[in-house]
């Protein structure tokens, strides 16, 4: 298997009492699909894994499986600082017929080498012996700054199902010496939503982001540009793209927050706040960047699909 295309980090939505609202998941997971994503990545930071319990982590898998019917591949991020609750979340995962498992490193008692991450994923991956494994590489949240070459190789090694990378760092140089590894053999998936377009020039084929959940119709554009020689028509697109994630992070912002209390309601779906110690934008916070983002002309395209250039 090779992840190809939009991969959408997916959004938990929440009801206001804090609960997991698994009764909207199928329809958001329909929304996404017919907006042209690929794939789904769940229970990783947008979808806010680390902040809920291992048994809402299992609600939200079986959710997130059962409402894509087998029509797209769902990776389920497994990771948490306890091993033992990861390789449950593992047993789940291969359970309820997830197509791959996912995990981030330990991120209080953090490994201290490439040795003893691999530790830690191979005991994780056993658990799910017959799911593909990728390794989540995001060192600004996580802080664990390992070697991703001396890692890969080491993982080939002591991990018989290990499948490649979700590679969310913006060090493209880094990038290219991960997608050459073994000659390419491994999926490494790039997942940085403001720069795809580096990744793509870089060689991924495969993106994982937060924004290809609510505006999938516009990084599509990006990639149709890029694949087709135009790529002046590739920077424009990329340029409105990075204008959008720009104002939901800074203009009202904060990102996760305003995508969760605006940008979804903008499209009919009630996801509820983020869970503390994120921002939980106030009614004045929320009517403040909706009106920013329809002023931006960014509602309208949002919720028809339909991207231009100015």
């Amino acid at each position: 298997m090779k992840l190809r295309g939009l991969i959408a980090a997916t959004y938990t939505p929440f009801r206001e009492d804090g609960s997991v609202n698994q009764d909207l998941i199928p329809s958001m997971t329909d929304y996404m699909i017919e907006s042209g994503v690929s794939g789904f990545y769940v229970c990783g930071s947008t979808g806010e894994g680390e902040s809920m319990s291992v048994e809402e982590r299992k609600q939200v898998a079986g959710a997130f499986v059962s409402a894509t019917k087998g029509r797209l591949p769902v990776v389920i991020q497994v990771g948490h600082n306890s091993v033992e609750s990861a390789c449950e979340l593992a047993r789940h995962a291969a359970e309820i017929g997830a197509d791959a498992i996912s995990t981030l490193p330990p991120t209080y008692f953090k490994p201290a080498n490439v040795d003893m991450l691999v530790d830690f994923i191979a005991q994780v991956s056993s658990s799910a012996p017959d799911l593909p494994y990728y390794y989540y590489h995001i060192p600004r949240m996580s802080g664990v700054y390992l070697d991703m070459v001396e890692f890969m190789q080491k993982a080939c090694e002591r991990v018989p199902r290990f499948h490649g990378i979700k590679f969310s760092d913006f060090f493209l140089a880094d990038l290219t010496t991960c997608l050459e590894f073994d000659n390419g053999r491994l999926d490494v998936l790039f997942g940085s939503d403001e720069m795809i377009l580096g990744g793509l020039a870089t060689g991924a084929e495969g993106v994982v982001g937060s924004t290809y959940c609510v505006a999938a119709p516009l990084f599509v554009k990006v990639i149709e540009a890029y694949k087709n020689g135009r790529m002046k028509d590739a920077q424009k697109w990329m340029s409105k793209c990075v204008r959008l994630i720009r104002m939901l992070d800074k203009e009202p912002g904060p990102y996760h927050s305003c995508v969760k209390q605006v940008v979804w309601p903008l499209l009919g779906f009630e996801a509820g706040s983020c869970r503390v110690p994120q921002a939980i934008l106030s009614d004045k916070e929320v009517a403040h960047a909706r009106t920013q983002i329809e002023e931006s002309g960014f509602a309208q395209e949002i919720t028809s699909g339909d991207f231009q250039l100015p």
